[in-house]
């Protein structure tokens, strides 16, 4: 046992001890809502074939689902952010609850349409933050051998964008063998491993959804809430 149970340098009123009540939210009532993003505009995308099969998933095991069209959507800052396809884009990830972001693997690394569509959902926008506490999973089709080149960058994105991105992935190597001509996917392994990514993506949305606000209030955002708010009061006076 410690002696000494004083912690050094703490705002006081910012800091507070684990709220366990919040922890246990109750469910909400309307299914979860999750956004897929798909990283190819070919004619025959497999990413785009592989999120349709995500999609088709998630709406089996409850989830309310919207997939985004990245067709017209403009380069990162080549466009205002009143955009049509920029505000659909910003107004989903709102919505959004869980997101499921799927690229192919192009020179080693996620495809640029891939990374424009991330880069175009802020990490903050005034009091609103369109991704964060929000759930992610993650998947990329390759063209050759497995890979987890595309789906390792998406990880580093989705921490950055303040995501709760599951500990399960999706890497479908050779994609052009694993879709009939129909698009849908053939029974595989690499199929199995989609079911498992997507039924771990439900369960931890589920989990998360409720209590999210609280899991991501942070002390440190608190301590700055509160020395903003003191130096407004301060200003007033004067």
């Amino acid at each position: 046992m410690l002696e000494d149970k004083t912690v050094a340098n703490l705002d006081r009123a910012a800091f507070a001890t684990i709220d366990t009540a919040a922890l246990h939210a109750p469910a909400l009532s309307h299914p979860p809502r999750i956004l897929l993003l798909y990283g190819s505009l070919r004619g025959r995308s497999y990413s785009r074939l592989l999120t349709y099969e995500a999609a088709r998933l998630l709406e089996a095991f409850g989830a309310e689902i919207r997939i985004f069209d990245p067709r017209g959507l403009p380069l990162p800052d080549d466009a205002p952010i009143d955009h049509p396809k920029v505000r659909e884009l910003r107004e989903l990830s709102i919505w959004s609850e869980g997101q499921v972001w799927c690229s192919p693997e192009r020179h080693g690394a996620m495809t640029g349409i891939m990374k424009a569509q991330i880069d175009w959902i802020p990490l903050e926008t005034g009091a609103v933050r369109p991704t964060q506490g929000k759930t992610l999973a993650v998947m990329q089709v390759s063209g050759g051998s497995q890979s987890f080149n595309a789906v390792n960058q998406m990880r580093v994105l989705g921490r950055w964008m303040r995501m709760v991105t599951i500990p399960n992935q999706s890497s479908v190597a050779k994609a052009y063998q694993e879709f009939d001509e129909a698009g849908r996917m053939r029974p595989s392994s690499f199929y199995d491993r989609v079911v498992d990514v997507m039924e771990e993506l439900m369960k931890f949305t589920l989990l998360t959804r409720g209590p999210s606000n609280y899991l991501t209030n942070r002390y440190s955002e608190r301590k700055e809430h509160a020395a903003k708010h003191e130096a407004r009061t301060n200003l007033k006076a004067i």
